[in-house]
């Protein structure tokens, strides 16, 4: 490792947000210890380390820990300045415009996104994937707006901090595409988000990094059936 210390991440496989700090990790081209949790049982170093919301990934430096997967990110960023490329940028009206997308991913795509295996009939499924798609067309001017309308990346011409959250979420929108049967990031209607997916899955970090989508798929579809049993029946 460049600078700075011990580093262990605290995860889980499926996660895409655990998925964002391994990404991070590895573009900055950082070592660290990868710790798999059982959420089922969780360990108690998780419980210690992000006693407020008991979840992955945890970030573990020098024995402190760092919560939160757009949090880890910036840090990662911040604390090991000198390896690898910045992925927030130095100008601070590009870097509050790379954070207000950011915001913008998490509450408009994310939040409807995570529902999809929840809800429990086909009006609800097609409300959420409707609101889903809707914040990935928004996007679409979001890619235009960062990369200056002619980058590759949200980032402009190297990988940023957006580009980092939502490439953490590429294999989870394939596989979403296979169980709902709507198409999330649609070349007919984004082609920019399209081009950015394909070109973010060829660099080195997304290979290392990104789940297989087949068991992906068949993860989602056991936790599907595992939300519909504990369903209340009415």
């Amino acid at each position: 490792m460049t600078e700075g210390g011990e580093l262990k991440l605290l995860g889980m496989w499926a996660s895409p947000f655990v998925t964002r700090a391994k990404l991070a990790l590895q573009i900055k081209g950082l070592s660290y210890e990868y710790v798999e949790e059982d959420l089922g049982s969780k360990s108690e170093l998780l419980l210690s380390s992000n006693p407020v919301h008991k979840a992955v990934p945890v970030l573990i430096h020098d024995g402190k820990p760092v919560c939160e997967s757009s949090v880890v990110v910036q840090y990662i960023d911040e604390a090991f300045a000198g390896a690898g490329p910045s992925l927030l940028p130095a100008d601070p009206y590009e870097r509050a415009v790379a954070r207000f997308w950011a915001a913008y991913l998490e509450d408009k795509l994310v939040t409807p996104w995570r529902q999809v295996l929840r809800v429990k009939t086909d009006e609800e499924r097609a409300e959420v994937m409707r609101q889903t798609i809707a914040a990935a067309d928004v996007l679409e001017g979001g890619l235009k707006e960062s990369s200056g309308g002619m980058g590759p990346f949200f980032g402009g011409e190297s990988v940023g901090y957006v580009d980092v959250l939502l490439g953490g979420m590429i294999s989870w929108v394939k596989a979403t595409e296979v169980f709902s049967g709507a198409k999330i990031i649609d070349a007919a209607k984004t082609p920019l988000l399209a081009a950015w997916m394909e070109r973010f899955c060829e660099l080195d970090a997304a290979r290392a990094v990104l789940q297989d989508v087949g068991a992906l798929v068949e993860y989602a579809r056991a936790l599907q059936a595992r939300f519909a049993a504990a369903a209340p029946n009415n």
